[in-house]
Protein backbone atom coordinates (compact mmCIF):
# COMPACT_ATOMS: atom_id res chain seq x y z
CA UNK A 1 0.00 0.00 0.00
CA UNK A 2 1.56 3.14 -0.78
CA UNK A 3 0.84 5.73 2.27
CA UNK A 4 -0.92 8.72 1.63
CA UNK A 5 1.05 12.06 1.33
CA UNK A 6 -1.13 15.11 3.18
CA UNK A 7 -0.75 18.13 1.51
CA UNK A 8 -0.10 21.21 3.30
CA UNK A 9 -2.03 23.92 2.15
CA UNK A 10 0.12 26.82 1.43
CA UNK A 11 -1.34 30.19 3.90
CA UNK A 12 -3.37 32.38 2.24
CA UNK A 13 -2.13 35.98 1.50
CA UNK A 14 -3.32 38.22 4.48
CA UNK A 15 -6.39 39.99 3.34
CA UNK A 16 -6.11 44.53 2.79
CA UNK A 17 -8.84 45.18 4.75
CA UNK A 18 -10.10 48.91 4.45
CA UNK A 19 -10.59 50.44 8.19
CA UNK A 20 -13.80 52.50 8.25
CA UNK A 21 -13.42 56.04 8.10
CA UNK A 22 -14.47 57.58 10.83
CA UNK A 23 -15.37 61.69 12.36
CA UNK A 24 -12.77 60.99 15.36
CA UNK A 25 -9.79 60.32 12.67
CA UNK A 26 -10.37 64.04 11.51
CA UNK A 27 -10.50 65.38 14.98
CA UNK A 28 -7.29 63.28 15.93
CA UNK A 29 -5.73 65.24 12.68
CA UNK A 30 -6.90 68.83 13.82
CA UNK A 31 -5.44 67.86 17.04
CA UNK A 32 -2.29 66.67 16.35
CA UNK A 33 -1.56 69.37 14.14
CA UNK A 34 -2.65 72.20 16.81
CA UNK A 35 -0.23 70.92 19.14
CA UNK A 36 2.45 70.96 16.68
CA UNK A 37 2.07 74.70 15.59
CA UNK A 38 1.22 75.78 19.32
CA UNK A 39 4.23 74.25 20.36
CA UNK A 40 7.63 74.19 18.50
CA UNK A 41 5.90 74.84 15.18
CA UNK A 42 5.47 78.38 14.64
CA UNK A 43 8.32 79.29 16.49
CA UNK A 44 10.16 77.76 14.23
CA UNK A 45 7.77 78.55 10.73
CA UNK A 46 8.53 82.12 12.09
CA UNK A 47 12.28 82.01 12.10
CA UNK A 48 12.63 79.99 8.45
CA UNK A 49 9.70 82.75 6.59
CA UNK A 50 11.76 85.08 7.96
CA UNK A 51 15.14 83.79 6.52
CA UNK A 52 13.33 83.26 3.63
CA UNK A 53 12.06 86.47 2.80
CA UNK A 54 15.28 88.48 4.14
CA UNK A 55 18.04 86.52 2.29
CA UNK A 56 20.62 88.60 3.21
CA UNK A 57 20.22 87.74 6.80
CA UNK A 58 22.07 85.45 8.66
CA UNK A 59 20.19 82.66 11.78
CA UNK A 60 21.15 85.13 14.27
CA UNK A 61 20.30 88.20 12.91
CA UNK A 62 17.03 86.84 11.98
CA UNK A 63 16.42 86.01 15.58
CA UNK A 64 17.41 89.42 16.14
CA UNK A 65 14.64 90.67 14.01
CA UNK A 66 11.90 88.75 15.17
CA UNK A 67 13.03 89.82 18.87
CA UNK A 68 12.87 93.09 18.14
CA UNK A 69 9.69 92.85 16.47
CA UNK A 70 7.47 91.68 19.18
CA UNK A 71 10.14 90.14 21.82
CA UNK A 72 9.06 86.38 22.98
CA UNK A 73 5.63 86.62 21.10
CA UNK A 74 7.16 87.82 17.51
CA UNK A 75 8.13 84.12 17.54
CA UNK A 76 4.74 83.61 17.63
CA UNK A 77 3.54 86.05 15.34
CA UNK A 78 0.28 84.67 13.19
CA UNK A 79 -0.94 82.11 15.68
CA UNK A 80 -3.88 82.74 16.26
CA UNK A 81 -6.18 82.88 14.98
CA UNK A 82 -4.23 81.89 11.47
CA UNK A 83 -1.89 79.36 12.03
CA UNK A 84 -4.54 77.47 14.63
CA UNK A 85 -7.19 77.75 11.80
CA UNK A 86 -4.95 76.33 9.24
CA UNK A 87 -3.64 73.53 11.74
CA UNK A 88 -7.16 72.42 12.67
CA UNK A 89 -7.82 71.98 8.81
CA UNK A 90 -4.90 70.97 7.40
CA UNK A 91 -4.47 68.11 9.73
CA UNK A 92 -7.40 66.55 9.56
CA UNK A 93 -7.10 67.00 5.50
CA UNK A 94 -3.92 65.64 5.60
CA UNK A 95 -4.91 62.19 7.85
CA UNK A 96 -8.26 61.82 5.78
CA UNK A 97 -7.08 61.82 2.41
CA UNK A 98 -3.69 60.42 2.94
CA UNK A 99 -5.00 57.30 4.90
CA UNK A 100 -7.66 56.84 1.83
CA UNK A 101 -4.81 56.74 -1.13
CA UNK A 102 -2.49 54.85 0.64
CA UNK A 103 -4.94 52.30 1.14
CA UNK A 104 -5.50 52.13 -2.15
CA UNK A 105 -2.11 51.94 -2.82
CA UNK A 106 -1.59 48.78 -1.30
CA UNK A 107 -4.66 47.50 -2.56
CA UNK A 108 -3.22 48.14 -6.35
CA UNK A 109 -0.17 46.04 -5.05
CA UNK A 110 2.16 49.08 -3.77
CA UNK A 111 4.86 48.25 -0.91
CA UNK A 112 5.27 50.37 2.35
CA UNK A 113 7.52 52.99 0.63
CA UNK A 114 5.82 53.70 -2.35
CA UNK A 115 1.63 53.44 -0.68
CA UNK A 116 3.83 55.83 2.05
CA UNK A 117 4.96 58.45 -0.90
CA UNK A 118 1.81 58.22 -2.82
CA UNK A 119 -0.66 58.86 0.36
CA UNK A 120 1.66 61.69 1.56
CA UNK A 121 1.64 63.01 -1.96
CA UNK A 122 -2.35 63.24 -2.62
CA UNK A 123 -2.47 64.35 1.07
CA UNK A 124 -0.13 66.61 0.63
CA UNK A 125 -2.19 68.44 -2.55
CA UNK A 126 -5.47 68.27 -0.93
CA UNK A 127 -4.03 70.55 1.99
CA UNK A 128 -2.65 72.99 -0.38
CA UNK A 129 -5.63 73.45 -2.48
CA UNK A 130 -8.71 72.79 0.38
CA UNK A 131 -7.60 74.99 3.13
CA UNK A 132 -3.35 76.51 3.03
CA UNK A 133 -4.11 79.69 0.38
CA UNK A 134 -6.20 81.58 2.43
CA UNK A 135 -4.19 80.54 5.67
CA UNK A 136 -0.83 81.42 3.84
CA UNK A 137 -2.10 84.43 2.59
CA UNK A 138 -3.42 85.80 6.32
CA UNK A 139 -0.48 85.04 7.84
CA UNK A 140 1.77 87.08 4.95
CA UNK A 141 -0.95 89.65 6.26
CA UNK A 142 0.11 89.79 9.46
CA UNK A 143 4.04 89.63 8.91
CA UNK A 144 3.04 92.98 6.64
CA UNK A 145 1.03 94.75 9.28
CA UNK A 146 4.35 94.31 11.32
CA UNK A 147 6.40 95.59 9.04
CA UNK A 148 4.83 98.85 8.42
CA UNK A 149 4.10 99.38 12.09
CA UNK A 150 7.94 99.18 12.45
CA UNK A 151 8.43 101.68 9.54
CA UNK A 152 6.16 104.16 11.66
CA UNK A 153 3.24 103.90 9.37
CA UNK A 154 -0.18 103.15 11.01
CA UNK A 155 -0.85 99.19 9.77
CA UNK A 156 -4.75 98.50 8.58
CA UNK A 157 -6.49 95.44 10.50
CA UNK A 158 -5.76 92.50 9.35
CA UNK A 159 -9.51 91.90 8.24
CA UNK A 160 -9.67 95.05 6.59
CA UNK A 161 -6.12 94.40 4.53
CA UNK A 162 -7.36 90.91 3.89
CA UNK A 163 -10.52 92.55 2.46
CA UNK A 164 -8.97 95.10 0.59
CA UNK A 165 -6.52 92.36 -1.34
CA UNK A 166 -10.11 90.56 -1.63
CA UNK A 167 -11.52 93.68 -3.40
CA UNK A 168 -8.39 94.69 -5.77
CA UNK A 169 -7.24 91.19 -6.37
CA UNK A 170 -10.05 88.34 -5.81
CA UNK A 171 -9.86 84.78 -4.96
CA UNK A 172 -6.30 84.71 -6.87
CA UNK A 173 -5.35 87.39 -4.54
CA UNK A 174 -6.12 85.60 -1.36
CA UNK A 175 -4.20 82.29 -2.73
CA UNK A 176 -1.69 83.87 -4.36
CA UNK A 177 1.40 81.44 -4.47
CA UNK A 178 -0.90 78.58 -3.67
CA UNK A 179 0.48 76.51 -6.58
CA UNK A 180 3.63 76.64 -5.18
CA UNK A 181 1.97 75.97 -1.58
CA UNK A 182 0.81 72.61 -3.57
CA UNK A 183 3.91 71.35 -4.83
CA UNK A 184 5.94 72.27 -1.09
CA UNK A 185 2.87 69.97 0.15
CA UNK A 186 2.75 67.14 -2.07
CA UNK A 187 7.29 67.11 -2.11
CA UNK A 188 6.91 67.42 2.00
CA UNK A 189 4.44 64.86 3.07
CA UNK A 190 5.56 62.45 0.03
CA UNK A 191 8.86 62.64 1.23
CA UNK A 192 8.07 62.45 5.03
CA UNK A 193 5.84 59.75 4.96
CA UNK A 194 7.89 57.88 2.29
CA UNK A 195 11.02 58.12 4.17
CA UNK A 196 9.65 56.98 7.14
CA UNK A 197 8.08 54.35 6.30
CA UNK A 198 11.81 53.59 4.41
CA UNK A 199 13.51 54.35 7.58
CA UNK A 200 10.66 51.94 9.79
CA UNK A 201 12.23 48.63 7.84
CA UNK A 202 15.39 49.64 8.14
CA UNK A 203 14.67 49.61 11.94
CA UNK A 204 12.53 46.53 11.46
CA UNK A 205 15.62 45.09 9.72
CA UNK A 206 17.97 46.16 12.33
CA UNK A 207 15.52 44.83 15.51
CA UNK A 208 14.62 41.85 13.86
CA UNK A 209 10.93 42.39 13.73
CA UNK A 210 8.73 41.57 11.41
CA UNK A 211 6.70 43.00 8.84
CA UNK A 212 3.25 43.94 11.14
CA UNK A 213 5.15 43.63 14.59
CA UNK A 214 4.74 46.84 16.72
CA UNK A 215 7.67 49.33 16.41
CA UNK A 216 8.52 50.82 19.94
CA UNK A 217 7.37 54.57 20.75
CA UNK A 218 11.70 55.66 20.30
CA UNK A 219 11.61 53.59 17.08
CA UNK A 220 8.76 55.17 15.65
CA UNK A 221 10.41 59.03 16.64
CA UNK A 222 13.89 58.05 14.91
CA UNK A 223 12.11 56.99 11.85
CA UNK A 224 9.67 60.47 11.71
CA UNK A 225 13.00 62.19 12.46
CA UNK A 226 14.88 60.62 9.61
CA UNK A 227 11.89 61.21 6.95
CA UNK A 228 11.24 64.81 8.25
CA UNK A 229 15.09 65.48 8.22
CA UNK A 230 15.61 64.44 5.03
CA UNK A 231 12.12 65.99 3.74
CA UNK A 232 13.85 69.65 3.94
CA UNK A 233 15.42 68.90 0.58
CA UNK A 234 12.56 71.24 -1.53
CA UNK A 235 13.63 74.47 0.60
CA UNK A 236 14.11 76.08 -3.10
CA UNK A 237 10.05 75.98 -3.42
CA UNK A 238 9.50 77.26 0.08
CA UNK A 239 11.69 80.11 -0.48
CA UNK A 240 9.90 80.83 -3.75
CA UNK A 241 6.50 80.30 -2.10
CA UNK A 242 7.29 82.98 0.55
CA UNK A 243 8.95 85.19 -1.99
CA UNK A 244 5.95 84.96 -4.02
CA UNK A 245 3.39 86.08 -1.18
CA UNK A 246 5.82 88.57 0.13
CA UNK A 247 4.51 92.36 0.10
CA UNK A 248 8.14 94.02 -0.19
CA UNK A 249 8.60 96.33 -2.25
CA UNK A 250 11.31 95.58 -5.60
CA UNK A 251 11.14 97.36 -8.93
CA UNK A 252 13.29 94.20 -10.34
CA UNK A 253 10.57 91.58 -8.87
CA UNK A 254 8.54 90.41 -11.91
CA UNK A 255 4.95 92.32 -11.68
CA UNK A 256 3.15 88.61 -12.33
CA UNK A 257 5.23 85.97 -9.75
CA UNK A 258 4.97 82.61 -11.24
CA UNK A 259 6.93 79.63 -9.76
CA UNK A 260 9.19 80.20 -13.07
CA UNK A 261 9.89 83.77 -13.36
CA UNK A 262 10.12 83.72 -9.12
CA UNK A 263 12.98 81.07 -9.08
CA UNK A 264 14.69 83.26 -11.89
CA UNK A 265 14.60 86.05 -9.74
CA UNK A 266 16.06 84.44 -6.31
CA UNK A 267 18.60 82.93 -8.23
CA UNK A 268 19.77 86.28 -9.67
CA UNK A 269 19.68 88.05 -6.79
CA UNK A 270 20.89 85.63 -4.57
CA UNK A 271 22.45 82.55 -6.35
CA UNK A 272 21.62 79.18 -5.18
CA UNK A 273 22.21 79.90 -1.25
CA UNK A 274 19.80 82.27 -1.62
CA UNK A 275 17.18 79.37 -2.63
CA UNK A 276 18.62 77.04 0.54
CA UNK A 277 18.04 79.81 2.51
CA UNK A 278 15.86 79.10 5.99
CA UNK A 279 16.84 75.39 5.83
CA UNK A 280 18.39 74.74 9.00
CA UNK A 281 15.27 75.81 10.96
CA UNK A 282 13.21 74.39 8.02
CA UNK A 283 14.56 70.93 8.94
CA UNK A 284 14.27 71.10 12.71
CA UNK A 285 10.20 72.27 11.37
CA UNK A 286 10.07 68.75 9.24
CA UNK A 287 11.05 66.90 12.22
CA UNK A 288 9.23 68.18 14.80
CA UNK A 289 5.91 68.11 12.24
CA UNK A 290 6.82 64.49 11.25
CA UNK A 291 7.03 63.38 14.65
CA UNK A 292 3.72 64.49 15.46
CA UNK A 293 1.93 63.48 12.64
CA UNK A 294 3.05 60.22 12.31
CA UNK A 295 4.74 59.17 15.15
CA UNK A 296 2.21 60.86 18.11
CA UNK A 297 -0.03 60.10 14.91
CA UNK A 298 0.33 56.32 15.80
CA UNK A 299 0.38 56.37 19.46
CA UNK A 300 -2.53 58.58 19.43
CA UNK A 301 -4.78 55.89 17.31
CA UNK A 302 -3.97 53.24 19.13
CA UNK A 303 -5.21 54.86 22.27
CA UNK A 304 -8.07 56.10 21.12
CA UNK A 305 -9.15 52.43 19.54
CA UNK A 306 -7.88 51.32 23.07
CA UNK A 307 -10.21 54.16 24.67
CA UNK A 308 -13.48 53.48 22.26
CA UNK A 309 -12.74 49.90 21.31
CA UNK A 310 -13.49 51.18 17.48
CA UNK A 311 -11.64 50.77 14.57
CA UNK A 312 -9.79 54.68 13.48
CA UNK A 313 -8.84 54.78 9.92
CA UNK A 314 -5.30 52.92 8.56
CA UNK A 315 -2.69 54.02 10.21
CA UNK A 316 0.22 56.91 9.45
Amino acid sequence: MSAAVASVPAPAPKKLEKKPVKFSNLLLGAGLNLFEVTTLGQPLEVIKTTMAANRNDSFASALRRIWNRGGIFGFYQGLIPWAWIEGSTKGAVLLFVASEAEYHARAAGAGDFVAGITGGIIGGVAQAYATMGFCTCMKTVEITKHKMSASGQKAPGTWATFMDIYRREGIRGINKGVNAVAIRQMTNWGSRFGLSRLAEQGIRKATGKEEGQKLAAWEKILASTLGGGLSAWNQPIEVIRVEMQSKKEDPNRPKKMTVGNTFRYIYQTNGIKGLYRGVTPRIGLGIWQTVCMVAFGDMAKTYVEKLTGEAVTAKH
